[in-house]
Protein backbone atom coordinates (compact mmCIF):
# COMPACT_ATOMS: atom_id res chain seq x y z
CA UNK A 1 0.00 0.00 0.00
CA UNK A 2 1.74 3.56 -0.79
CA UNK A 3 0.88 6.27 1.50
CA UNK A 4 -0.51 9.32 0.08
CA UNK A 5 1.27 13.04 0.32
CA UNK A 6 0.89 15.98 -1.30
CA UNK A 7 2.58 17.47 -3.91
CA UNK A 8 1.22 21.24 -5.06
CA UNK A 9 -1.59 20.57 -3.42
CA UNK A 10 -2.64 17.40 -4.94
CA UNK A 11 -2.66 14.01 -3.05
CA UNK A 12 -0.53 11.43 -4.85
CA UNK A 13 -1.04 8.53 -5.50
CA UNK A 14 -3.98 9.93 -7.40
CA UNK A 15 -6.11 7.07 -8.51
CA UNK A 16 -7.88 7.22 -11.92
CA UNK A 17 -10.29 4.39 -13.39
CA UNK A 18 -10.61 3.89 -17.25
CA UNK A 19 -13.23 0.81 -17.61
CA UNK A 20 -12.27 -1.94 -15.21
CA UNK A 21 -8.90 -0.67 -15.04
CA UNK A 22 -6.80 1.28 -12.03
CA UNK A 23 -4.41 3.53 -12.66
CA UNK A 24 -2.44 4.86 -9.68
CA UNK A 25 -0.06 7.42 -10.13
CA UNK A 26 3.28 7.52 -8.44
CA UNK A 27 4.74 10.70 -9.86
CA UNK A 28 2.96 13.30 -12.79
CA UNK A 29 4.69 15.93 -14.85
CA UNK A 30 3.78 18.31 -12.37
CA UNK A 31 6.31 17.04 -9.50
CA UNK A 32 8.78 15.56 -12.47
CA UNK A 33 9.22 19.45 -14.08
CA UNK A 34 7.53 17.80 -16.94
CA UNK A 35 9.87 14.72 -17.48
CA UNK A 36 7.67 11.72 -16.56
CA UNK A 37 4.24 9.95 -15.14
CA UNK A 38 5.11 6.99 -13.71
CA UNK A 39 1.89 4.77 -12.48
CA UNK A 40 1.16 1.59 -11.27
CA UNK A 41 -2.11 0.17 -13.34
CA UNK A 42 -4.24 -2.80 -12.39
CA UNK A 43 -6.07 -4.79 -14.87
CA UNK A 44 -8.43 -7.49 -13.53
CA UNK A 45 -8.86 -11.03 -15.04
CA UNK A 46 -11.16 -10.13 -18.40
CA UNK A 47 -10.60 -6.46 -18.22
CA UNK A 48 -9.09 -4.43 -20.69
CA UNK A 49 -8.17 -0.67 -21.85
CA UNK A 50 -11.64 0.19 -23.28
CA UNK A 51 -10.36 1.59 -26.20
CA UNK A 52 -6.68 1.49 -28.50
CA UNK A 53 -4.95 4.59 -27.80
CA UNK A 54 -1.97 6.47 -28.38
CA UNK A 55 0.07 8.71 -27.07
CA UNK A 56 1.13 12.05 -28.88
CA UNK A 57 4.07 13.71 -26.91
CA UNK A 58 5.70 10.69 -25.02
CA UNK A 59 7.01 7.48 -25.23
CA UNK A 60 5.83 4.94 -22.43
CA UNK A 61 7.79 2.25 -20.77
CA UNK A 62 5.92 -0.74 -19.48
CA UNK A 63 7.51 -2.92 -16.77
CA UNK A 64 5.50 -6.38 -15.34
CA UNK A 65 4.72 -6.89 -11.70
CA UNK A 66 2.38 -10.06 -11.30
CA UNK A 67 0.25 -11.91 -14.00
CA UNK A 68 0.24 -12.55 -17.87
CA UNK A 69 -1.29 -8.73 -19.92
CA UNK A 70 -1.81 -9.29 -23.71
CA UNK A 71 -0.18 -6.21 -24.73
CA UNK A 72 -1.20 -5.40 -28.64
CA UNK A 73 1.23 -2.27 -30.16
CA UNK A 74 0.35 -1.47 -33.71
CA UNK A 75 -1.75 -4.51 -34.41
CA UNK A 76 0.29 -6.92 -33.05
CA UNK A 77 -0.59 -8.92 -29.72
CA UNK A 78 2.49 -9.59 -27.49
CA UNK A 79 2.19 -11.74 -24.06
CA UNK A 80 3.48 -9.66 -21.38
CA UNK A 81 4.46 -11.45 -18.07
CA UNK A 82 6.26 -10.71 -14.91
CA UNK A 83 9.86 -9.37 -15.41
CA UNK A 84 9.29 -8.13 -18.39
CA UNK A 85 9.94 -4.56 -20.31
CA UNK A 86 8.26 -3.21 -23.17
CA UNK A 87 8.74 0.61 -24.60
CA UNK A 88 6.23 1.83 -26.46
CA UNK A 89 7.16 5.13 -28.73
CA UNK A 90 5.06 7.95 -29.44
CA UNK A 91 2.50 7.59 -31.61
CA UNK A 92 2.16 4.43 -31.37
CA UNK A 93 -1.44 2.37 -31.37
CA UNK A 94 -1.68 0.54 -27.68
CA UNK A 95 -4.33 -1.21 -25.71
CA UNK A 96 -4.00 -3.67 -22.74
CA UNK A 97 -6.13 -6.86 -21.98
CA UNK A 98 -6.24 -9.68 -19.62
CA UNK A 99 -8.49 -12.44 -20.33
CA UNK A 100 -7.25 -14.77 -17.36
CA UNK A 101 -9.73 -15.67 -15.32
CA UNK A 102 -10.24 -13.98 -11.58
CA UNK A 103 -7.99 -15.71 -8.95
CA UNK A 104 -10.92 -17.69 -7.63
CA UNK A 105 -8.62 -18.18 -3.98
CA UNK A 106 -7.89 -14.21 -3.66
CA UNK A 107 -11.27 -13.52 -4.42
CA UNK A 108 -13.06 -15.45 -1.60
CA UNK A 109 -10.45 -14.47 0.87
CA UNK A 110 -11.58 -10.86 0.07
CA UNK A 111 -15.12 -11.53 0.21
CA UNK A 112 -14.82 -13.47 3.65
CA UNK A 113 -12.58 -10.35 4.53
CA UNK A 114 -15.81 -8.19 3.66
CA UNK A 115 -18.06 -10.29 6.20
CA UNK A 116 -19.38 -12.01 2.52
CA UNK A 117 -20.31 -15.48 1.77
CA UNK A 118 -19.24 -16.81 -1.59
CA UNK A 119 -21.99 -18.85 -3.05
Amino acid sequence: MFARHFVKGRAIPEIIHVGSMELRFLRDKHDTNGSLDLFEMTVPGGGNMPAAHYHRDWDETVYGLTGTLGVTVDGTTHSFEPGATMFIRRGAVHSFNNTSLPDTAKMHEIMLRHCLVPA
